[in-house]
């Protein structure tokens, strides 16, 4: 009987094994699509941030002679467009979007897209309140842009432009792609010099925003 249950342990073993190892396999993809998402929700994009009081720099009336934006140019309003909310919830209308916001489109195969991006999240850490960092991921896939994110601490909102709607809107077509909009939600500079600093960054929110933030 000794020698029987020996060899039968075994066998039970084997099988329940290929069970546990089929259904692994089986549900892997699935928890990895649904696990947490490093981006803040986007809930917040269509409020003011709570101090306002810094958002209009002075002149700001006569638009930065930036380059064009759209159709519009420099000081046109946000392109009418509703994208998605990386982390789910209700679409965002970008016109809706309530600024002072630097708005950052970045792709995860874009090198200097990832070089500047920590210097994106320190920036919405440091000027917390008195304006959003907003980030498109675009022409890119969830699964890359969420592992960009979790790699590199990426934490503000993020929405998600597969189609790449909005840089044709704008007429761009290289990343990475930075958008300064003012309180009245309207874009008072295009950047597409490739990556930014935090010095760099400083100085074009002071300059285009009003909003003093230290590099």
């Amino acid at each position: 009987m000794n020698r029987l249950a020996a060899l039968l342990v075994p066998a039970l073993l084997a099988v329940a094994g290929c069970t546990a190892t089929g259904q692994g396999s089986a549900t892997t993809p699935t928890a990895r699509a649904e696990r947490p998402s490093p981006f803040a929700d986007c809930a917040t994009l269509t409020r003011p941030p709570a101090a306002t009081g810094a958002a209009t720099p002075s002149g700001a009336a006569a638009p930065a002679a930036s380059g064009a934006v759209g159709a519009g140019g420099a000081g046109a309003v946000l392109p009418g467009l509703i994208l998605s909310c990386f982390t789910g919830g209700t679409p965002v209308a970008l016109r809706d979007v309530r600024g002072p916001a630097v708005v950052n489109v970045w792709a995860s195969w874009c090198p200097p897209c990832r070089k500047e991006l920590p210097a994106f999240q320190r920036l919405s850490e440091r000027a917390a309140g008195r304006l959003q960092v907003i980030g498109v991921n675009s022409r890119d896939t969830r699964s890359a842009a969420q592992s960009i994110g979790e790699d590199y601490g990426i934490r503000f909102p993020m929405l998600f432009d597969q189609g790449e709607a909005l840089q044709r809107e704008l007429g761009r077509n290289a990343l990475p792609l930075t958008l300064l909009v003012d309180a009245q939600g309207r874009v008072r500079h295009t950047d597409a010099t490739g990556a930014l600093d935090d010095a760099r960054l400083a100085a074009l929110v002071r300059q285009h925003l009003g909003v003093e933030v230290a590099a």
